[in-house]
């Protein structure tokens, strides 16, 4: 496929995520757009992610920003785990959605948000913020156990 034909599916692709009345074709858009892995979808994305109501298709965009690796993503994805975690009735599947794609992304401004997953009664998302700290910040453990006067918010705070 040459860049012409790629940047007219992209193109299609985008017009579809964010005008489409079938929720199951935005959702197939997000997830064909993660699988194109173009970055230059990343901003476009975020901001399909703030507008969407359904939500399969949220879920869909997360997982195709994770996909993408962009960091870009990171701040507007942890929005989302934010608004999760205000709720009184936690979803565990948009929390692991969002914690995979963290994974993926590798960026350490997640890490101070993922910290009170690790006390999740949860096992699944308990093990994949364990996992996430893993992969994020490989020396996780031992840098909490320098500082142990300080919180995992504190310690991970994203430097301003």
């Amino acid at each position: 496929m040459n860049w012409h034909e790629k940047n007219a599916e992209f193109n299609a692709l985008i017009k579809q995520l964010f005008h489409d009345n079938d929720w199951q074709k935005r959702a197939e858009a997000a997830r064909q757009l993660g699988m194109l892995k173009e970055g230059r979808a990343t901003n476009l994305m975020c901001r399909a992610l703030r507008s969407e109501n359904d939500y399969i298709v949220i879920n869909k965009i997360i997982e195709a920003l994770g996909r993408i690796g962009d960091g870009r993503a990171t701040l507007r994805i942890i929005e989302k785990l934010k608004e999760e975690q205000e709720k009184n009735e936690i979803d565990k599947f948009r929390i692991i959605y969002i914690l995979e794609s963290l994974i993926k992304l590798k960026d350490k401004r997640a890490l101070s948000y993922l910290g009170p997953l690790l006390d999740s009664s949860d096992e699944n998302i308990k093990n994949l913020a364990l996992k996430a700290f893993d992969v994020i910040e490989p020396n996780w453990k031992e840098i909490i156990e320098r500082e142990r006067t300080k919180s995992i918010q504190e310690i991970f705070k994203p430097k301003e």
